[in-house]
């Protein structure tokens, strides 16, 4: 993509953070105090099961090492604010939710360098590799994702019924946004996209359904009730596809690296409406 491209994903990516940040209040990060065990289990799926997982797919499904690193950068982006409103339909605990996107958002700053940069040294080879430089990645992740994230927080803090005017609206333009970045990676992939999402589409679904069944049922193991369970389960298996895209975009420079993201992100929302009939039906 060229650098209007790219400008443009990374502030599509700092204005959905932002709109993340105002649905947040500092109550949110205090509740690991009160519920250790079910954000524990929560953040052991997404932060290690679920880069295993990803990691497990590429060596089951042939793939190209374009695909395979698309499913490692995925497999890297835990959570994001489409988990929370898929987890508030399905009548899943969406506190737990809530705080476990928090803090995946803060905690993958540290760990999306190592885990992507493996994944470009495995598939790609030494001679071949593009590595992502740790500080410099880190920095980056951090002015796109946790400083609109504050800044949302404080605009809630100061002045809540702004934020809670400004979610929807923002939630709405951030889905635009995706959708457009999607059009704009099949447009430019489109000679190699039909190979590629025949690809893409089986490990992304994949990645997407494993994640969301040990989600679901490590928490039932633990003993966490239903809506716990419905909440660790749709966080575990509902990633941050624009984070991904943008890591992918903006960070590493190709495009191909962005299409599973952009397959898992049309995907997402069959899976997770699947999930919000089941759970509402379970409820009733």
């Amino acid at each position: 993509m060229d650098n209007l491209s790219t400008i443009i994903l990374a502030g599509s990516l700092i204005v959905i953070m932002l709109g993340m940040g105002l649905t947040l209040q500092s109550t949110d990060f205090k509740r690991i105090f009160r519920y250790p065990k079910a954000i524990f289990i929560g953040l052991t799926n997404q932060l290690i099961l679920l880069p295993l997982v990803g990691f497990g797919i590429t060596l089951l499904f042939p793939m190209q090492p374009e695909i395979a690193i698309g499913v490692i950068i995925l497999a890297a982006c835990p959570g994001g604010p489409t988990s929370n409103l898929i987890s508030h339909l399905a009548k899943a605990d969406l506190a737990l939710s809530v705080t476990l996107t928090a803090f995946s958002s803060l905690i993958t700053i540290l760990t999306i360098p190592f885990i992507v940069n493996f994944g470009l040294e495995y598939f790609l080879g030494v001679g071949q590799v593009v590595e992502l430089n740790v500080l410099s990645t880190i920095v980056q992740i951090f002015v796109i994702v946790v400083i609109p994230i504050i800044i949302g927080m404080l605009v809630r803090s100061y002045k809540p019924s702004f934020a809670n005017n400004m979610a929807k609206p923002v939630r709405i333009a951030s889905g635009a946004v995706l959708a457009l970045i999607i059009i704009g990676l099949v447009i430019k992939e489109r000679a190699n996209f039909v190979s590629y999402f025949e690809q893409a589409g089986i490990a992304a679904l994949a990645l997407n359904v494993v994640t969301m069944v040990l989600g679901y049922f490590s928490a039932k193991l633990f003993g966490l009730g239903k809506a716990a369970a419905r909440s660790i389960a749709i966080e575990s298996g509902i990633q941050n596809g624009t984070l991904a895209i943008t890591i992918a975009v903006v960070l590493l420079h190709n495009a191909s690296f962005a299409i599973v993201p952009a397959v898992y992100s049309l995907l997402m929302f069959v899976t997770g409406g699947v999930l919000i009939y089941f759970f509402n039906r379970e409820a009733k």
